[in-house]
């Protein structure tokens, strides 16, 4: 150990193996659009880009900054998600061959201007009341309504299949469908509506985390790797106390070891004693607070552990999931919120 950092370790490997898990549930004739906004989900963008492009069949980003960037190194479709808003970036749509949503009335006017330049997909409201068109504006939005352009909604509970909004919403988009006159194409699903309403695929799909492995489905690995080596090992008799409060006391002589990675780091400052970690292929705990760059975990069962060993706190053989359902965290947060001083490291791209 010359000198320790926590490392972030992504395999891009895994991400094309999810990827191929997300079209065994779909037609042939189903199309990927995946999302990768966010830098690609902590993922980074560019290198996203590059170790793709020929597993997905387009990208979806949130600002149009993104698919400019993207549009450097790749010639598949690109999806602004939330639309643009000014006649310069409309230009710039066009100039890049960039697809664009149009969710509110209020973009129609200029959206109307680059009709015939630009592929459009025209989001309604169904239920979720975040984004998009009502159905009863449908019909101001004729002149977009062509079958190059794709109707979209996005569901509100699609990772809850009982749920009743589920069917509300299909329903509310069948009658959005059946109020045109022309065949466009059609989008319903993101990462969790491609496991569980397969059948509503159509022609394409939006999966975004599920490709990163951050949803609970089988077959999903978690693809990055977040880890940190041990600094300091303590040995500690029974009743002594850990960390900042010292809200956790030993309840026999233990061995305690000193990771070097903390809330700084990304890794939130908010986990509770006894959530996993992994240390040389076996389990440990996390006991204590986490600190700004130090983490405290029980390694008394853990033999030959030493300074230098690493720690992960979530990976491929620890699925990041673990950690968020213990905790009641979301893997989306945890995976945008890597600090920029955590090392990187691209495998397979």
């Amino acid at each position: 150990m010359i000198e320790p950092n926590s490392e972030l370790v992504i395999d891009y490997e895994l991400v094309r193996n999810n990827i191929q898990v997300i079209k065994s549930n779909l037609s042939a004739n189903c199309k990927i659009m995946g999302v990768i906004k966010s830098n690609a989900y902590g993922h980074d963008l560019e290198i996203a880009a590059k170790a793709l492009d020929d597993a997905i069949d387009g990208y979806g980003v949130v600002r149009l900054g993104e698919a400019l960037k993207i549009r450097e190194t790749s010639s598949k479709p690109i999806l602004v998600m939330q639309g643009v808003y000014s006649s310069d970036a409309y230009d710039a749509l066009k100039q890049n061959n960039i697809w664009s949503v149009i969710h509110s009335i209020s973009q129609l006017p200029l959206a109307k201007q680059y009709r015939d330049d630009l592929q459009f997909w025209i989001k309604v409201n169904t239920g979720m009341n975040r984004l998009g068109i009502g159905l009863d504006e449908l019909d101001q939005f004729e002149s977009l309504l062509k079958n190059s352009n794709v109707l979209m909604t996005h569901l509100a509970c699609a990772d809850k299949p009982e749920d009743e909004l589920n069917d509300a919403q299909f329903k509310s988009f069948d009658h959005a469908w059946n109020q045109i006159e022309i065949e466009m194409q059609r989008s319903l699903l993101n990462s969790a509506g491609v496991f569980n309403f397969p059948d509503r695929a159509y022609d394409w799909v939006r999966p975004g985390i599920a490709m990163y492995g951050g949803i609970d489905f089988l077959g999903l690995k978690t693809a990055m790797t977040f880890r940190s080596q041990i600094i300091s090992i303590q040995s500690l008799d029974k009743n002594e106390r850990i960390g900042y409060g010292g809200r956790v006391k030993t309840e026999k002589s233990s061995k305690i070891a000193i990771v070097y990675c903390g809330y700084a780091d990304g890794f939130p400052q908010t986990v509770i004693d006894g959530t996993s970690v992994l240390v040389n292929g076996h389990r440990s705990q996390i006991l204590g607070r986490v600190s700004m760059d130090l983490i405290s975990i029980d390694i008394t069962e853990i033999p030959d552990c030493k300074i230098g060993d690493w720690c992960e706190l979530w990976s491929p053989e620890l699925s990041i999931l673990e950690n968020t359902e213990k905790n009641g965290l979301l893997s989306y947060e945890l995976m945008t919120k890597i600090n920029q001083r955590v090392k990187r490291h691209y495998l397979n791209i």
